[in-house]
């Protein structure tokens, strides 16, 4: 028998299987767009619902004297003001002596606090993102000049401690703010959807 007639091609089992594996995960690894949109709807989400927390606590704690940043017995429900303590111990920046007259004013506690409780619900639910921003980044704007990060020194003369001269959390949380509102961030763990189809939502698109 010649040995040579039979002859079977060479072949290579490892490589092949090798191929197909590196191939098929390849495809399972490979995040579509779709996919990728999805992620983003429930990090978007996350952070909306975060943020609203942060509102919603700081107006719980002024409000009731929660003993974290405002101590028991000197809430806002005791007779204490939301503003009193923050706008009165403003010493540095244009607006010093303007922030002097409004601390503690009546006006200034309702808006302050209507705004903190507004923003808060707003986020939470995932409704309103866009008159949220507006509000919120406002209210974050005036803590800036209020705390005044590019002064290096206070009024008295003493150092600010000012740890950045322009970016501070208070520009963050309004970039955040925009960014939800932007992204639509409501329409995933909240209300968004709901909303957007009230009627008198959908003709005024600035409550979106």
């Amino acid at each position: 028998m010649n040995v040579m007639a039979i002859h079977h091609p060479q072949r290579r089992p490892g490589l092949h299987l090798r191929s197909s594996r590196g191939l098929r995960t390849a495809t399972e690894t490979t995040e579509t767009p779709a996919t990728a949109t999805a992620h983003s709807a429930y990090v978007f989400a996350g952070l909306r619902i975060l943020t609203g927390f942060v509102f919603l606590w700081a107006f719980l704690d002024k409000a009731l004297g929660l003993g974290y940043a405002t101590p028991s017995g000197k809430g806002w429900i005791d007779g204490g003001s939301p503003t009193e303590g923050f706008l009165g111990s403003v010493a540095a920046g244009p607006m010093e002596s303007t922030f002097h007259d409004w601390a503690g004013a009546g006006w200034a506690d309702w808006l302050f606090m209507l705004g903190l409780l507004g923003i808060g619900l707003a986020l939470g639910v995932g409704i309103a993102l866009r008159p949220a921003a507006v509000a919120g980044t406002v209210m974050m704007a005036l803590m800036w000049i209020a705390e005044w990060p590019p002064a290096r020194h206070l009024s008295d003369g003493t150092a600010s401690m000012s740890t950045n001269p322009f970016a501070d959390y208070h520009l963050v949380y309004a970039a955040v703010l925009i960014a939800l509102a932007a992204a639509g961030a409501g329409a995933t763990w909240g209300l968004g959807r709901l909303w957007v189809r009230l009627p008198f939502v959908s003709r005024n698109h600035w409550l979106l």
